[in-house]
């Protein structure tokens, strides 16, 4: 006698769930470039960022270990965009060293983020420690608005 196993049918709000995850992690992996024809750039590598809100802001983690913050990172926000590029270069010195395995990646890396609409860029604040790029953006006050005016119908 043999055991069969049935698993309970997935919802289709499990499905279009998966779907989602499923869309998002190839958007993740897909280099951003810009306008320019690809013949002219080099291609990028995404940088992964984690993105929350925590006391009115908006968080965002990034992560790009083994640059010189000063010389290899730029933060620029223009347009309701935050624009992150990185690059990490690769030692002069590597020919001489006779690696056996070089899986370290290398080159440009960048990521744009959209911001919430109202976003002063004078208030964005960056700070970088152990490799995680934290921005701070403090998110601008909801606009209350006026009270809908009633408009009269006239009849006739």
């Amino acid at each position: 006698m043999s055991l069969i196993r049935r698993q309970t049918p997935a919802t289709s709000a499990d499905v279009f769930r998966q779907f989602d995850r499923m869309f998002d992690d190839w958007m993740r992996a897909l280099p951003l470039r810009a306008w320019d024809p690809p013949s002219m750039r080099a291609p990028e590598e995404v940088i992964k960022v984690d993105e929350y809100r925590e006391n009115g802001d908006l968080v965002i983690k990034a992560e790009v270990p083994g640059i010189d913050p000063d010389k290899d990172l730029s933060l620029t926000v223009a347009n309701g965009m935050l624009d992150l590029r990185a690059e990490r270069r690769i030692a002069e010195d590597t020919e001489d060293k006779g690696y056996h395995r070089h899986e370290l990646r290398y080159g440009t890396f960048a990521r744009r983020l959209p911001l919430p609409d109202g976003v002063d860029p004078s208030t964005v604040v960056a700070s970088y420690k152990d490799g995680i790029l934290t921005v701070r953006v403090p998110m601008p006050e909801t606009a209350t608005g006026e009270e809908p005016t009633t408009v009269a119908i006239e009849k006739g």
